[in-house]
């Protein structure tokens, strides 16, 4: 009787057991069913580009119910640049990245479109020339076994500079740091003396005096603290340019339909983010420069502004010859929109 009771009792601690053990066994399994994603940037996590990537995150956390884990690597924390993304991601040496569109000029001239100088020099009309070469975006990425998410838009870009730059003189000779090919073309036209580099270089570059000036945003500058070297900011509204996320191709088919879903509905309600976010950093980059003692120049005399796009024109004119009818085709396009307004 003992033995059969002791051998019921036995029974039963070892099937609450089995179900403990299931259930702990399920969760693990369940985490362990988590796909692990590595999504890199080289800006630092309170940029305008790394605070969408994070939205973005979260987004597609909420809609897979955390099935799909993304860590997004801020300050080029992988040791990947811009540069380096397209490759890194069509070998899937990192999932996602989210890349300065202009560095990926080398790829296809259509990654300097978004800054060609002085053709969209407001929010609403980068955004028009945006969804107009999406599908020309798109077509790259996959032909090079990539999927193109959205697009990360940038303040307009100025000048940063140690003494103020409102007019062409003052750009004679002046080592300036350009992020792409348009920029250093259109400067040494300027009569500048323009260093081609990537952001992660900047800081130290302005540090040792290797540049003495710096072609990018307010929200870059006021991200990196450039008061702390430089003094002026001139807001030339160059330029709006892109970063691209894309996302390493087989990654994303490794998914099943629901994630990849989920995936496709983030990136979609990302662009939208953060074309409104884009709208209000301007106002906010503002207020922090000044509060740091930073003389703003805005906006430009017409003069200057005239000078600028005399010296862009050549540029604009080099890129139309490199892309060839379908660049035209994409800016003939963006002209007719711009007349309806």
């Amino acid at each position: 009787m003992i033995d059969s009771l002791q051998s019921a009792l036995s029974r039963h601690a070892s099937l609450c057991a089995l179900i403990a053990g299931m259930s702990v066994g399920g969760l693990t399994l369940n985490a362990q069913a988590a796909t692990q994603m590595d999504f890199s940037n080289e800006y630092n996590a309170s940029s305008i580009h790394a605070e969408g990537d994070a939205w973005f995150i979260k987004r597609v956390e909420e809609l897979t119910d955390g099935e799909v884990d993304i860590t997004l690597h801020t300050g080029a924390s992988l040791g990947f640049r811009s540069g380096d993304h397209f490759y890194a991601v069509a070998d899937n040496a990192v999932q996602i990245a989210d890349s300065l569109s202009g560095t990926l000029g080398g790829i296809d001239p259509i990654f300097l479109l978004s800054s060609l100088p002085f053709l969209a020099d407001d929010v609403e009309s980068a955004r028009r020339l945006y969804e107009i070469a999406r599908p020309e975006y798109k077509k790259v990425f996959n032909d090079n076994d990539q999927v193109l998410l959205y697009a990360s838009p940038w303040p307009a870009s100025g000048i940063w500079s140690k003494e103020p730059v409102t007019d062409m003189q003052a750009l004679q000779d002046l080592k300036i740091r350009t992020y792409d090919r348009n920029g250093t073309e259109i400067l040494r036209n300027a009569g500048a003396a323009p260093v081609k580099l990537s952001w992660a270089d900047v800081v130290p570059q302005l540090a040792t005096g290797g540049i003495e000036a710096v072609l990018t945003s307010a929200e870059s500058g006021a991200n990196s603290s450039f008061w702390e070297h430089l003094s002026d900011f001139s807001a030339i509204q160059y330029a709006i340019p892109l970063n691209m996320v894309h996302m390493n191709r087989d990654a994303f088919e490794s998914l099943d339909e629901s994630q990849q879903e989920a995936i496709r509905q983030a990136a979609k309600e990302t662009d939208e983010h953060n074309w409104e976010v884009v709208k209000q950093r301007v106002a906010q980059n503002y207020e922090t420069l000044e509060s740091h003692d930073v003389t703003i120049h805005d906006p430009i005399s017409d003069t200057f502004r005239a000078e600028l796009e005399k010296a862009a024109t050549p540029v604009v004119d080099n890129w139309l010859d490199n892309i060839g009818e379908r660049g035209q085709k994409i800016l003939d396009e963006f002209n007719q929109t711009q007349a309806s307004e």
